[in-house]
């Protein structure tokens, strides 16, 4: 029966209308909330993809005898070969499209500096928790290893391994790896260090549980986070000292182009004006490690909450 006083009752939210908040979500908000971070992720995905389809949107196959003409050869941005077809970024010395030549060889540097990340950190990985988790004489052994390796420069190393195995994309994989993996050994060391002595892990060593299952299903999870971290820069840096190898010409054979030699074929041509030629790839590598340099630096104040403002 009413009483002629309405009485307002407080709406309930419907269940679907809740927000769920995941680690996932959250990871995602912490991360495109910077300007700077999103658009570094939307070129790095550019790049990406020009990589991968780098046969399919290329004007032409800069490398093809038959499509490449010597009488094209060092024109400029913009000028127009004999059969009407327009070079927007010029060509280079043989004739070669600037634009399909940067592609290809992006995805020949992008690749190198991608599989020797790959390898060398899972190669650090591996060592760095067995350095942390066994402790004693295993860890001193491999630590020196590592001690020895960080006093060397890096593109020494490469250098040295290059004069020995030669040129080519396998050999200058080989020596990428060997000169990266004792950074991520003892980025993994460390934060291992810090997980081997906690309760979980002595609570799984209680239970007998065997090494391999404690140092992969329980230990390397939570070393993941700095990894990722670690993984990204040296990523940009293998591809600089890629490029730096074949700049110096102990790096890839002409065969299989890299944004480093391309800058190489151009800089006898500098003095002569012909600025093009090294400028536009040394361009396309800069944007390139910067990028991942930035998307790599965000992941590090995502991933570490010390580091988030």
């Amino acid at each position: 029966m009413s009483n002629g006083i309405e009485q307002t009752l407080p709406a309930e939210e419907a269940p679907t209308a809740a927000k769920i908040d995941t680690p996932f979500r959250r990871f995602l908000s912490d991360f495109f909330d910077s300007p700077v971070a999103t658009g570094a992720t939307i070129v790095l995905g550019c790049i990406i993809f020009i990589a991968l389809f780098a046969p399919l949107i290329s004007p032409t196959d800069p490398y093809d005898l038959a499509t490449v003409s010597v009488l094209d050869g060092k024109l400029p941005p913009g000028a127009e070969s004999m059969d009407g077809m327009t070079f927007w970024l010029g060509t280079d010395g043989a004739g070669r499209d600037l634009v399909s030549a940067m592609f290809y060889g992006l995805r020949i540097s992008l690749g190198v500096g991608v599989m020797s990340g790959i390898i060398a950190m899972c190669i650090g990985a591996t060592v760095g928790l067995a350095a942390a988790y066994f402790g004693g004489r295993t860890d001193n052994l491999i630590m020196r290893l590592v001690d020895i390796q960080l006093s060397f420069p890096s593109i020494l190393v490469a250098l040295i391994l290059l004069a020995v195995l030669g040129k080519g994309v396998d050999k200058i994989v080989i020596a990428l790896v060997i000169a990266q993996w004792a950074y991520y050994a003892r980025t993994v060391r460390g934060s291992a260090l810090v997980e081997r002595s906690k309760e979980y892990i002595e609570a799984a060593t209680c239970l007998a549980l065997g090494h391999k299952r404690i140092v992969f299903r329980h230990l390397l999870p939570n070393c993941l986070p700095p990894l990722i971290v670690v993984g990204t820069i040296q990523t940009a840096h293998a591809i600089s000292l890629e490029a730096t190898l074949s700049f110096l010409g102990v790096g890839l054979p002409v065969s299989e182009p890299s944004l480093g030699l391309l800058i190489a074929n151009g800089f006898d041509y500098m003095l002569s004006g012909r600025y093009w030629i090294s400028f536009f790839p040394g361009i396309a590598l800069l944007i390139t490690i910067v990028t991942i340099n930035l998307v790599g630096d965000k992941l590090r104040d995502v991933l570490n909450p010390r580091l988030q403002r």
